[in-house]
């Protein structure tokens, strides 16, 4: 309802996550090790919990539109736990304006802390060994390779534009202290492709401007992703504008060239 697709024009075909066997150990730092992806579980309500806690109201974006959500679920993220302390311990009406969020992006949250999960969901491949998007695997006569297809972007009004929806909840959870949620969203996005350019540059800028800077995974995924596809963008005209723009984005994308060349050099 909120996301928007552009035409293709240049664009990425590698998936996002996907490691090259020269990668070495200086990309690979936001990865999660096979044995661990299995073991981790997303926050969930509190044992004994029967949801029957208050219903809170919160107002999301610009269109101010409504959503419910138990408060016992809700203070699961303790940016919200501390909402509800300070709103709440007077006679105050139990309702929460986030103006700054984009309706989708609450909406993917609220269903991860109701679920463990987002649409569309993570699906554990047992055949093939690997983690792909549920409506990925699943089969559609009507689509060009078979599969079912995946919106992989969202419109943001802060930005004006398209960004890849996976990166907005990653920084959305980073905001909420959802640790989990951002292990998702990081794993979600590694298994993207057939993004354009503009996209992954206009989303790693808003990674980098809703992320502290000892953030070493979402950072680190889009440093990686440049690297591999280089040859693809070293032809983009986006590349080009985004680079005599600059910032912190394009000095840190230096260092780990740099240290790519090391490991090159080193390699030979």
């Amino acid at each position: 309802m909120f996301s928007r697709r552009t035409p293709q024009v240049e664009s990425f075909k590698h998936r996002a996550g996907k490691a090259t066997r020269s990668q070495k150990r200086s990309f690979r730092d936001h990865a999660v090790p096979k044995h661990r992806e299995r073991s981790q579980k997303p926050e969930s309500p509190p044992l004994g919990s029967t949801l029957t806690s208050a219903i809170i109201t919160i107002v999301v974006g610009r269109e101010q539109r409504l959503f419910a959500a138990h408060e016992d679920v809700l203070c699961l993220s303790p940016f919200f736990a501390a909402a509800c302390r300070g709103q709440f311990h007077e006679a105050h009406a139990r309702r929460i304006d986030l103006p700054d969020e984009e309706p989708e992006i609450f909406s993917s949250v609220l269903e991860y802390l109701y679920k463990g999960d987002y649409y569309p969901r993570l699906h554990y491949n047992k055949r093939h060994d690997a983690w792909e998007l549920e409506e990925a695997a699943s089969p559609n006569p009507a689509s060009p390779n078979g599969r079912g297809a995946v919106e992989s972007t969202v419109y943001h009004n802060a930005v004006a534009g398209v960004l890849l929806k996976d990166t907005v909840i990653y920084c959305t959870a980073e905001k909420y202290g959802l640790e989990n949620l951002k292990r998702l969203a990081l794993r979600k996005q590694g298994l993207q492709s057939g993004i354009q350019c503009s996209t992954i540059l206009a989303s790693a800028r808003y990674a980098y401007a809703n992320t502290p800077d000892t953030d070493s995974k979402m950072r680190a995924h889009y440093l990686a992703l440049i690297i591999r596809s280089r040859n693809t963008f070293k032809r983009s005209g986006t590349m080009q504008l985004e680079m005599e723009v600059g910032g912190r984005l394009f000095f840190d994308l230096f260092v780990a060239m740099c240290n790519h060349l090391s490991d090159v050099s080193n390699v030979t």
